[in-house]
């Protein structure tokens, strides 16, 4: 018996329905990914902090200095914190140059976020299956230090992105950097220039020659490892770079909201 319309029908209702829910699956999914991803980023745009005061008041303390605090406890120990706040001025320009020189020697032409060094940095971690290199800008080590963690999860980075272009839209560069040389992390519960300066070398920020500036900026990358009163070979090979470099970088001149 030949095959009716009813017949063909019937063979084909079947497939276009599990054709149709698939693609509701697929509709739904896509519409549920939009939505978390569209929540996700609501909370972080509205918790993040607001960085106008910083334009005339200094930080109380940051979260990085919390962080060290809470495990310092965590092992038994009494936190430990050296830090005196100096001015723009009082910071030698040594010191200054020494530092955009190891940290961030595009810190002229980028506004908060250098993304060649972030693409680089990025596909060198994509090789090695992990994230390793930094690749952060002052202004970025900056919005970290004041709010944020050390982790390596992606919103966090997110939110490190969001709050270093606050930072530039909001501040000088000037203050964007005496703010960095006053909380950054130089030693073990050693925070900013001035302390670094007198734990290590007995003087003052704004007395800091080449050879101790090179040192101190040398350090940055690994401050509790690294003692600048009594430098490695390591150290020693990275000051010497930054040394050489540091004539042709000039740093901010003056400090403004």
């Amino acid at each position: 018996m030949p095959r009716t319309d009813v017949d063909a029908d019937a063979d084909v209702r079947p497939e276009a329905s599990t054709a149709r829910r698939i693609l509701g699956s697929i509709g739904q999914w896509t519409l549920g990914s939009l939505g978390v991803g569209f929540g996700c980023l609501a909370y972080i745009y509205l918790t993040l902090p607001d960085v106008r005061p910083l334009r005339t008041t200094n930080p109380d303390t940051t979260a990085f200095i919390e962080l060290r605090a809470r495990e310092a406890l965590d092992n038994g120990r009494t936190p430990r914190r050296l830090q005196r706040w100096v001015s723009y001025s009082r910071i030698s320009p040594d010191l200054k140059r020494a530092v955009l020189v190891a940290e961030d020697d595009a810190f002229w032409q980028h506004e908060g976020v250098d993304f060649e060094q972030l693409q680089l940095s990025l596909e060198k971690d994509w090789a090695r299956g992990r994230l390793l290199r930094g690749g952060s800008t002052i202004t970025q080590q900056l919005a970290k230090n004041l709010y944020l963690s050390p982790s390596k999860n992606p919103l966090r980075k997110l939110r490190e992105l969001i709050i270093a272009r606050r930072l530039e839209a909001e501040l000088k560069k000037a203050r964007i950097l005496e703010l960095y040389l006053n909380v950054i992390e130089w030693g073990d519960g050693i925070y900013g220039a001035e302390a670094a300066a007198r734990a290590y070398f007995q003087t003052s920020a704004a007395a800091l020659g080449p050879a101790e500036a090179a040192l101190l900026a040398a350090a940055i990358i690994n401050p509790r490892g690294w003692n600048p009163a009594h430098p490695s070979s390591g150290l020693i090979r990275r000051q010497q770079l930054i040394l050489r470099r540091m004539r042709v970088v000039s740093p901010p001149e003056e400090v403004g909201g």
